[in-house]
């Protein structure tokens, strides 16, 4: 990335419908929380800093980053407050400071609970945002049923946004687009602060929407425009177990996807679930009821399965792992593992 570019994490959400006692940015999909699936995409798009926006819950959010910085394997992360959720625009007015000190650079907000905005879509999305010379660039999806969406309003001319128009106040033509705003966007900071406190909140929920910065902007005369991806699955996210449940499925049937394209054979998936991290070598085969989870390493010419469930583990070349557990291990290479074996270091 050829300049410095800062992140803003929106994870104040209350998530009441999860019926939890966690955030909900730290509900799991396949087993890493949504906020880690955010942030990986994030670094993985080169952002220098990352600034997450805390609410319901903020003390367990603040620990899950906390931790993440005394391991120092990506970005730094702060965290700023917001104690009353008074809509997206206020979110990000919380984190104003953060904004302050990266003035010059380009800022990316994103959702703490849209696991699915990857690496790629977020960098190719800056890349449009900087070459076009855009203050603000929305990240855009294309959807069959866009119910529920705010729409995205182009000039017929230019093609750059003219507004984005929520469901309920849209009208019937308006409702007829199908162009949406998944939620995340890239703005200049500079631009960003220079209209931030002129948000209002004359709207019947009384909240200050992010969608009224580039409101505002256009107004000013300054240039929104949006990339589109072809990605539907970027605009997803989860307020219930229902549709976590449906983030899982997704997520579960792509990384299995993936692993059978590179390779690794997966002659049945019942029961098969691998974290998105997990790292498989070449012609391994994984059996039905097989868990692999975390920063987890396989080996080449593996079998791994039936019911076996590896977490945080590096396993050597030529292992069998036959309803095993193993846990935070090392297994050498060819090592001998029997039926049942607990292994736990």
């Amino acid at each position: 990335m050829p300049e410095q570019c800062c992140a803003v994490i929106l994870a104040a959400g209350d998530g009441k419908r999860m019926k939890s006692n966690r955030p909900k940015v730290l509900s799991p999909v396949l087993f890493k929380p949504m906020l880690q699936w955010v942030i990986d995409s994030a670094e993985g798009a080169g952002v220098s800093g990352i600034c997450v926006v805390t609410g319901y819950m903020h003390e367990k959010v603040e620990q899950y980053l906390s931790n993440l910085n005394t391991a120092g394997t990506g970005a730094k992360i702060c965290h700023t407050l917001q104690a009353e959720r008074k809509g997206t625009g206020h979110a990000v007015m919380m984190a104003a400071d953060f904004l302050r000190g990266h003035r010059g650079e380009n800022v990316l907000i994103l959702n703490g609970d849209a696991p699915f905005v990857n690496a790629q879509v977020i960098d190719e999305a800056r890349r449009d945002h900087a070459e076009n010379g855009n203050a603000a660039t929305v990240i855009t999806a294309v959807l069959d049923d866009p119910t529920g969406y705010g729409r995205i309003v182009r000039d017929p001319e230019t093609h750059l946004i003219r507004a984005i128009v929520e469901q309920k106040d849209a009208d019937r033509e308006t409702l007829s687009i199908c162009e949406i705003n998944s939620g995340a966007y890239w703005f200049r900071a500079d631009d960003l602060l220079n209209i931030l406190d002129q948000i209002q909140n004359d709207n019947a929920q009384g909240e200050y929407y992010l969608t009224d910065a580039v409101k505002l902007l256009i107004k000013n005369g300054r240039k929104a425009a949006a990339h589109t991806t072809g990605d539907a699955n970027t605009v997803l996210g989860a307020n219930d177990c229902l549709q976590l449940n449906a983030l899982n499925s997704i997520a579960r049937e792509e990384v299995l996807s993936r692993h059978m394209k590179n390779g690794i054979e997966i002659p049945c998936r019942d029961g098969v679930m691998i974290g998105p991290d997990v790292k498989i070598g070449s012609d391994t085969c994984i059996l039905p009821g097989t868990i692999l989870r975390g920063k987890t390493v396989i080996g080449c010419s593996c079998t791994v399965g039936p019911n076996s469930f590896v977490s945080d583990c590096i396993v050597g070349d030529g292992v069998r792992l036959h309803s095993v557990q193993c846990e935070n291990s090392v297994i050498k290479p060819n090592q001998a593992v029997a039926p049942f074996t607990v292994i736990n270091h």
